[in-house]
């Protein structure tokens, strides 16, 4: 019997529906008789992404599980994806979830991928290695306990988050859960969402200070508030990290509850009809906010608004909302006196909050890496059904929550945590690395994002009970490129993965971020600092630790005294890190965390001088990284017009380099090497990033055309624009190499 016959009539008929309906999408992509586009952006709306595959194997050198063959099902061609297992996201809005459906999840992970469910930064959940003729399978035994996939990715409202505290945190002006919940079923699905140009995503906070719900860098953030007796939420919008990270702006100070839904529905509107469609490196939100003015952005939304027709569901769910409270699954009851295991304390200060509710824990469960075993998964379940019922939820940081514990029950609950391998102290600390998937299966990823976090984690556990407290509170956060899912640009120490290519081998590096702000939902974002090789990140972590510990005043802050120091001393702290010798030399550099083959982005081949020769591209990219730098450092000593000026002058410098590879006698003309660089590297698509396309590219020539910027934040993205600029300008010169390797063949 199939699962479409077993669980016939367990599921809502809307959502049996559309799955029956993307299944015959399926079978029709199968037999051709669907475009691959068209199908792409069906399947994206279903959660089901495609991934990188590397013969079953995992970066970090283990095997995955229960892993079925490839099959190439579907019909080929140069843009055919999934012929290889993919991945499933499961959307988990707030991150709630009860015992039944971990259960369901941990099922889905043994059957049909590799038996590890990953929690992402989003509070989603994803499945790796999975086959697409499985998708309808697990879509529907998913909703059968009433858990959705649709627009998990896609052009579509993504999932909405909220602070894993709502409704028990000390601080928060009131519970944004039952909010969140109305916002993200209001929204999914809705017809004023489905012509979008780029995802749009969605926070709660309950309180300003913490970092709850990380409002502040989203495409719409919502903050509790109470005025005059009544809730509402101070809204922001234009918010986004990615490349180019954008603050959100205040849309309104204050949004009265019932408006909550119809406002949101109103921005919807307007960002489907006026983003950007064509270019999707600027089809999010926060360019549209930038471009109208955040004034002309809430007028158009005002005048949506008023002609938006009555929806009884706008204020439905209100009455509810202020009812809303969980239940918990035992009476209040004191630690006090209850048996303590070994260890136990370190975990009660990292791992346990203590609620509003007196007699009341929220307990987090530590997940390295975002990690969690269908056999934890159910473990999990059992435990939450015995010390906290239904109370679970997903975390940003990559966690679970079990809520609602009574407290004399955290001593048993530790030893059986401890017992499933799931006791692991430090959440919240500098042992809570944050880091994406990278190159283990995202086809974006450029370096091991999750394999370097797995070695800081190992190193830093080693010497945490030594270190200073001021550095047990950082935050370490990596994305394997600059895309930023792992939120590098929030992290006090961020990393994000790119590359540097000596002679003709590539080496992996990371660039280094310092200053975000993770509290003060998103309160600020790190500056890149200088770029070192993979292997030597470890280095640079115990170099930045033990100088804030050294040079730290009183209770400084390190975000305080990275601004003290200023960029030019963090950056000297690096600088020979950022050196990367010959392969003979340190072969180890020349490879990646977790995998000992030799680091490649498509090997170009071995030439006979490899080391040993550096190039006159390599020269001028490397004097256009100095501008850069010398960029920030104007920033920082809010010389806006020097830090405009030197931040284009990089990526002039680093155009000229490209264009003299092509004409060498190129004149030392802005409006020539412009004109040149657009001729001969963008209309070619030389200069062409496989995830941005030609949007670095742009970011330049739009610099070059338009003048100088000078208010603070446009100086400020503007030397985000030329850092990733530069990175594209590495790139495009291995493809000229490349080029010329090729005709020295013939």
């Amino acid at each position: 019997m199939t699962w479409k016959e077993q669980l016939a009539g367990e599921i809502p008929r809307a959502l049996a529906d559309e799955i029956d309906v993307y299944e015959t999408q399926l079978e029709l992509r199968k037999l051709g008789k669907i475009d691959e586009k068209l199908f792409a952006e069906t399947r994206l709306r279903r959660g089901a992404y495609g991934q990188r595959y590397d013969n079953g194997q995992r970066h970090d050198g283990t095997k995955t599980q229960h892993l079925k063959f490839p099959s190439a099902t579907l019909t080929k061609g140069p843009e055919t994806m999934w012929d290889a297992p993919g991945m499933q996201r499961i959307k988990i809005p707030f991150g709630g979830l009860t015992a039944a459906q971990l259960e369901t999840l941990a099922d889905c992970a043994e059957e049909y991928s590799d038996s590890i469910l990953h929690v992402t930064t989003r509070q989603d959940f994803q499945l790796h290695f999975v086959h697409i003729e499985d998708t309808p399978s697990i879509m529907r035994r998913l909703a059968a306990v009433g858990i959705t996939t649709r627009e998990a990715c896609g052009n579509a409202i993504r999932n909405v988050t909220a602070c894993p505290l709502a409704g028990v945190c000390r601080t928060e002006a009131f519970d944004v859960t039952p909010y969140a919940k109305a916002i993200a079923y209001f929204l999914l699905g809705h017809p004023d969402t489905q012509d979008f140009g780029r995802k749009f995503k969605i926070a709660f906070s309950g309180c300003e200070q913490e970092a709850c719900g990380l409002v502040n860098m989203h495409d719409l953030g919502a903050l509790a508030l109470v005025q005059g007796g009544k809730r509402g939420f101070r809204l922001y919008v234009g918010g986004g990290l990615g490349p180019v990270p954008y603050q959100a702006q205040v849309f309104a100070d204050f949004v009265p509850e019932e408006e909550l839904l119809p406002i949101a529905q109103a921005i919807a509107r307007v960002f489907a009809r006026l983003g950007e469609k064509q270019n999707r490196a600027r089809a999010r939100i926060k360019f549209l906010v930038a471009k109208l003015g955040v004034d002309e952005f809430k007028r158009l939304v005002m005048e949506e608004r008023k002609v938006l027709p009555h929806d009884p569901r706008w204020t439905a769910f209100i009455p509810e909302a202020h009812g809303f409270k969980e239940t918990a699954l035992k009476p209040p009851a004191s630690l006090n006196g209850a048996a303590k295991p070994d260890s136990f304390a370190a975990w009660l200060e990292t791992n346990v909050y203590r609620q509003l509710q007196p007699g009341y824990a929220v307990v987090t469960i530590t997940l390295p890496i975002g990690d969690l075993t269908s056999f934890q998964a159910r473990r999990l379940a059992d435990l939450a059904r015995k010390y906290c019922g239904e109370n679970i939820r997903t975390t940003v940081e990559q966690n679970i929550v079990l809520r609602w514990v009574a407290e004399k029950d955290l001593p048993e609950l530790y030893r059986e945590l401890k017992a499933a391998g799931l006791g692991d102290c430090g959440a919240g600390t500098i042992l809570d690395v944050v880091a994406c998937p990278g190159t283990d299966t995202c086809k974006l990823g450029i370096a091991s994002a999750r394999g370097l976090a797995r070695e800081l984690r190992q190193r830093l556990a080693a010497q945490y009970y030594k270190m200073d407290e001021a550095v047990k509170g950082l935050h370490i956060k990596m994305s394997g490129c600059f895309n930023s899912c792992g939120q590098h640009h929030l992290a006090d120490i961020g990393f994000y993965g790119n590359s540097r290519t000596l002679g003709n081998r590539k080496v992996p590096h990371f660039q280094v971020l310092l200053g975000g702000k993770w509290r003060d939902n998103a309160g600020s974002y790190g500056l890149a600092i200088g770029s070192v090789p993979s292997k030597n990140v470890p280095v640079v972590v115990e170099r930045i630790t033990q100088r804030f510990v050294k040079e730290r005043k009183g209770n400084e802050s390190f975000q305080d005294f990275i601004t003290r120091i200023g960029k030019a001393e963090s950056r000297k702290m690096i600088e020979d890190l950022m050196e990367v010798p010959a392969y003979e030399l340190s072969p180890a550099l020349y490879s990646d965390w977790g995998d000992p083959r030799e680091f490649t982005m498509g090997d170009m081949g071995m030439g006979e001088c490899a080391g040993e020769v550096v190039s006159r591209i390599d020269f001028d990219l490397q004097a256009a990284e100095r501008l850069c730098f010398e960029a920030q450092l104007k920033l920082e000593a809010k010389d806006l017009v020097k830090a405009d000026e030197l931040a284009y002058q990089s990526m002039l410098q680093a155009a000229q380099g490209l264009v003299k590879e092509l004409w060498y006698d190129v004149p030392n003309d802005p409006g020539v090497i412009a004109k040149e660089f657009r001729a001969r590297l963008v209309e070619p698509k030389l200069f062409w990033d496989r995830f941005a396309g030609g949007k670095f590219a742009h970011d330049f020539l739009r610099r070059h055309e338009s003048g100088p910027v000078r208010q603070y934040d446009e100086v400020h993205r503007l030397i985000e624009e030329s850092q990733l600029f530069i990175e594209a300008a590495h790139a495009c010169a291995d493809k000229l190499r490349e080029q010329k390797a090729s005709l020295l063949k013939l």
